[in-house]
């Protein structure tokens, strides 16, 4: 209202005799303004808020990096392993990226989805583990270090971490061990799992050859399968050359890990680029 008294001043200073012929004029000149000021705050208003709707709906803190990860539990063994493609879209970001981390002596970790996410995850599983060592003086087993994951992926569950993990490795018996997680810290101790954009093509190969009973029959899948550690292992080639044809997510190479009671064994084979 000032700023249009101001107005109306300067406007008689200037013409008085044209405004004062027309006194009624005058006096609805400031409301005219006062008016075209208010609309023009309002499609502003309106113009800004639709922007920025739309601007938040298309944003999003999670991405998808593609890959997939699958491990397979023995009698004295267990096989870990992914392809090293990490992509967003039809966008190729690495061709030698490795999705397999080891946690412990006897537990490692293969994770697909967002990797900065499963990067966050792993200093964290690697800090508490830390802490473990100095409290215990001694390394964690890997149904220890599973139970450690549920926790800390239960914990983040409100603004969860964007990963799908298997976490592989021997028991205190010495026998392997395959756990399967979801984003939120669910977990289920199994004989073999796969993970990430090709799991829904590998899963149903490994229980056809496994033969995986009928998850609405009972006895439950054996956490141990009956294969030896040389026919995991190209059990695995074969289902990762088999999803590479069919998952633009998965493959340049595949990384394989053998954890046995004396050590750690590692495996690279060449998949398809395209």
């Amino acid at each position: 209202t000032s700023f249009c008294l101001r107005l109306l001043f300067l406007v008689y200073k200037a013409k008085p005799n044209k405004i004062r012929r027309n006194s009624r004029q005058a006096l609805l000149l400031p409301y005219f303004i006062l008016l075209n000021l208010r609309a023009k705050c309002f499609f502003f208003c309106f113009s800004f808020k639709a922007t920025m709707t739309k601007q938040h709906a298309n944003w999003s803190p999670y991405d998808n990096n593609g890959g997939t990860c699958v491990a397979i539990a023995g009698s004295d063994y267990c096989v870990i392993a992914a392809d090293t493609r990490m992509s967003t879209g039809y966008s190729i970001l690495s061709r030698d990226y490795s999705k397999i981390h080891k946690l412990a002596d006897k537990a490692v970790l293969s994770s697909s989805g967002f990797q900065a996410d499963v990067k966050a995850l792993q200093k964290v599983l690697k800090s508490r583990h830390l802490i473990y060592q100095h409290q215990h003086n001694k390394q964690m087993s890997c149904p220890a270090m599973a139970q450690l994951l549920s926790n800390t992926l239960y914990f983040k569950r409100f603004f969860p971490y964007y990963a799908f993990n298997v976490l592989g490795g021997l028991d205190e018996e010495g026998k392997g061990c395959v756990f399967t997680y979801d984003a939120v810290g669910s977990y289920e101790k199994v004989g073999y799992s796969a993970q990430g954009s090709g799991s829904t093509l590998i899963m149903p190969f490994l229980d056809n050859q496994l033969k995986s009973p009928s998850p609405l029959l009972l006895p439950k899948q054996d956490s141990i399968t009956p294969l030896s550690e040389s026919e995991a292992v190209d059990l695995v080639k074969t289902v990762f050359a088999s999803a590479t044809e069919r998952d633009i997510y998965t493959g340049d190479k595949l990384e394989i890990m053998i954890l046995k009671a004396d050590g750690i064994k590692t495996e690279v084979m060449e998949l398809r680029k395209d």
